[in-house]
């Protein structure tokens, strides 16, 4: 029997990475998966509360048709995946300490800071994204 958890990892700093693991985290969760996102290095500081997605970097064509289509933005997609389905998004505990944020400082949805050895520990048994 196939599990029902998936667990992303994101650590990109690029428009289309940050897509896609939303993507991957949002339908995962509206379809009955139990989905854990674990938020890290370049990818983090685009979760601080007030943040403007507006300067991400792009790493080719399908980055810039992404703001020009008017495509869902990310952080709305992650929002989603945590009010409309079983999902949970975790900032890392370390980069938050080398960032100097606190929980305060970031976005609503986003749940106490995790460590990555809880974070595997948690997705043994299930699929793993990295992104």
């Amino acid at each position: 029997m196939a599990s029902d958890k998936i667990s992303v990892i994101v650590v990109s700093e690029s428009r289309e990475r940050l897509q896609m693991a939303a993507m991957v985290a949002s339908v995962g969760a509206v379809s009955g998966h139990r989905v854990s996102v674990f938020l890290s290095m370049n990818a983090l500081s685009y979760f601080v509360a007030g943040y403007s997605p507006y300067d991400i970097p792009v790493e080719g064509e399908f980055g810039k048709l992404l703001a020009s289509k008017n495509a869902p933005e990310f952080m709305d997609l992650f929002e989603q995946a945590v009010d409309l389905g079983d999902a949970q998004v975790f900032p890392c505990s370390m980069a938050m300490d080398m960032l100097g944020l606190k929980q305060a400082d970031m976005v609503r949805y986003l749940e106490e800071p995790l460590g990555l050895t809880r974070f595997l520990d948690d997705a043994t048994g299930g699929q793993v994204w990295t992104f």
